[in-house]
């Protein structure tokens, strides 16, 4: 059947050459008397038609319509009111082929088959029509099916439609204004489209893990739209925005079209809308835009991308960046990286809007693990890490389990994570002395005054600390601490010591050693030493390392060097009494141990057969 009809129209296109549709163009533009020229021209605005035919009908269609579009009135006025008029029934005609030629063009530029210079051309037409389209006004209605077309398209997310857009038109301030305001309501089908599908689903049938395509495809075009709209420049007073539309939207209240009683800028009465009034109202539609997106289950490297870029971004500006706080919360809640990534908004919500985390350590604890040190945001991490530690006002138990799980990590990290493991440490004993005990402890046996001043900064130590003695008190050269707890005052780690950091004193890793030696006179001598820079050890790896390693200039190469050219692998004098000898019948070693004893000699020799 699509074959037929492409052949059909195939062959009406080759009845009509590009001279001969120019000049039913131009019989269009010159006279009412060839209107009839009007649906045989929109006949050739098609995917499937010529590119060169298709260009040819869209000038001449673009030249009729323009100038009529003031007079046309609205698509939901019917021929039953005109009252017998031939002139506004002429007019609703127009009106409605006027439909017929924005669905055309809206079908090309939605179609992956159709040619991409035309498809730039032909939005261009449209963002002509939503220009003028409404009586001189912005016309929405356009701009919005043309975004939902291309959400609920089967187009891929690199097409070239948001490309023009992000190019052409976001540089516009109320093409971002409406663009906002269709990413809402189409984050709301969307939305819509999801419940009533699992609505449709018994609870016997729904797969959890099967994949919705069409969703999750809908989901990466609205972020893909989203994520190119550029941020909203300073309302300081001074900043001029570009409008696509000369009669503005910011001046007066809106409408419920979404349209503005007043004018941003009438030439007549000279009427401006002040930067921070512009700013306020797309502050609003950029808040409602992204947290009606965030509402959607969000495909997981959607999801991750989102969470790497929140934190600069959206945060910044939004009306309310306290609105995060519940999408972040369960973001930090589901652990693994999914959780370093929330981290850097919650932090930025924590320090800088007030929010009141009460189980963020125990979470932050928690993401302590062995895998982190391989993780792609390991970098930012580690000094979000180091940042939150920083305050003072932290209990000595809590910075103690924190300093004890990392020196635990150091045994099994690279040497990479070792490094930073070692900052991060350094850190923490020089911000909170009353843990400067865990550099020595020795079999249990803790100062008793330092513990004691820890344990009373909390309320309900009393029976931790009793029952921790009475295990101490019990095998003495046990480490108590409990790297599996998950709370930190019942962790222990007052009664234990870092005895994992002194053994990377003799790590396989000569930087790693050097590391560890250079950091013992920080400790002892503070008024000389500041705290040690996490950002510069945090993204390291093996090959950072190495590079280090071959730049560095020694002033001592260590040599094996010999006066003579060495017979064999050990000499006697590395074994007294011992001698190694050669048998040349079976090409065997013998080792000799000879003694006396009483004044005879007994001679022990081992038969060790050579590989």
């Amino acid at each position: 059947m699509a074959s037929s009809t492409l052949s059909k129209k195939q062959k009406k296109s080759d009845k009509y050459s590009l001279s001969e549709l120019k000049t039913l163009g131009h019989q269009l533009l010159s006279s009412r008397a060839h209107v009839n020229n009007l649906p045989l021209l929109l006949s050739f605005i098609t995917p499937t038609t010529r590119p060169q035919y298709a260009l040819e009908s869209l000038l001449s269609l673009q030249s009729f319509f323009t100038p009529l579009l003031p007079q046309l009135p609205s698509s939901s006025v019917s021929s039953s009111d005109s009252q017998n008029d031939p002139e506004f029934i002429y007019r609703i005609w127009v009106r409605s082929k006027f439909d017929d030629f924005v669905q055309s063009l809206l079908d090309i530029a939605t179609c992956s088959q159709s040619d991409e210079a035309l498809r730039e051309v032909v939005l261009d037409t449209l963002m002509e029509f939503v220009k003028v389209g409404n009586g001189g006004k912005f016309h929405s209605a356009i701009y919005h099916r043309l975004l939902h077309i291309f959400v609920h398209s089967s187009l891929g997310v690199d097409d070239i439609l948001p490309e023009l857009l992000a190019s052409k038109y976001f540089k516009y301030i109320d093409i971002r204004y409406f663009t906002y305001i269709s990413m809402e309501k189409l984050s709301r089908t969307v939305e819509a489209i999801d419940i009533s599908d699992d609505k449709n689903e018994s609870p016997d049938t729904i797969d959890v893990d099967k994949p919705k395509s069409s969703l999750a495809l809908s989901t990466h075009k609205l972020y893909h739209l989203l994520s190119r709209i550029p941020p909203l420049e300073g309302s300081d007073g001074k900043s001029e925005y570009d409008m696509w539309n000369g009669a503005g939207i910011f001046a007066g209240k809106e409408n419920d079209k979404g349209h503005s009683g007043k004018q941003c800028k009438d030439e007549s009465s000279n009427i401006k809308v002040s930067p921070a009034n512009i700013a306020k109202k797309m502050k609003l539609k950029f808040t409602k835009a992204w947290i009606s997106f965030l509402r959607l289950p969000l495909p997981i490297d959607v999801y991750k991308e989102v969470l790497v870029n929140l934190h600069q971004v959206v945060i910044p500006y939004l009306s309310n960046p306290l609105m995060l706080c519940d999408f972040l919360t369960r973001s930090y809640d589901i652990g693994g990286v999914v959780s370093v990534m929330a981290l850097s908004s919650l932090f930025v919500l924590m320090t800088q809007h007030g929010l009141e985390y009460p189980n963020f350590y125990e979470k932050l604890y928690a993401l302590l693990e062995p895998s982190i040190f391989m993780a792609k945001h390991r970098a930012k991490f580690f000094q979000l890490l180091d940042s939150c530690l920083k305050s003072p006002l932290l209990p000595a138990y809590l910075a103690a389990a924190f300093c004890k799980k990392l020196s635990r990590l150091s045994l099994a990290v690279p040497p990479s994570g070792a490094l930073v493991i070692v900052a991060l440490i350094h850190n923490l004993l020089r911000r909170h002395p009353s843990i400067n005990c865990l550099v020595h402890q020795e079999d249990g046996n803790e100062t008793t005054k330092d513990i004691t001043e820890a344990e009373r900064e909390t309320d309900d130590s009393i029976e931790d600390s009793s029952a921790s003695r009475e295990i101490s008190n019990i095998k003495p050269g046990i480490d108590l601490f409990d790297d599996k707890q998950t709370d930190l005052l019942k962790a222990n780690a007052m009664r234990s010591s870092l005895w994992e950091v002194e053994t990377l004193r003799h790590h396989y890793c000569p930087p790693v050693s050097r590391f560890v030696l250079s950091l013992e006179n920080d400790l002892t001598i503070r008024a000389k030493t500041t705290e040690v820079a996490v950002k510069d050890f945090s993204s390291g790896s093996y090959a950072t390392i190495f590079g280090d390693e071959i730049r560095r200039r020694v002033k001592q190469v260590p040599l094996a060097f010999y006066t003579a050219t060495p017979t064999n692998l050990f000499s006697e004098s590395d074994f007294p009494g011992w001698t190694f000898k050669l048998k040349d019948e079976d090409n065997t070693a013998v080792l000799d141990n000879t003694s006396k004893e009483n004044g005879h000699i007994s001679a022990k020799r081992s038969r060790v057969e050579s590989s």
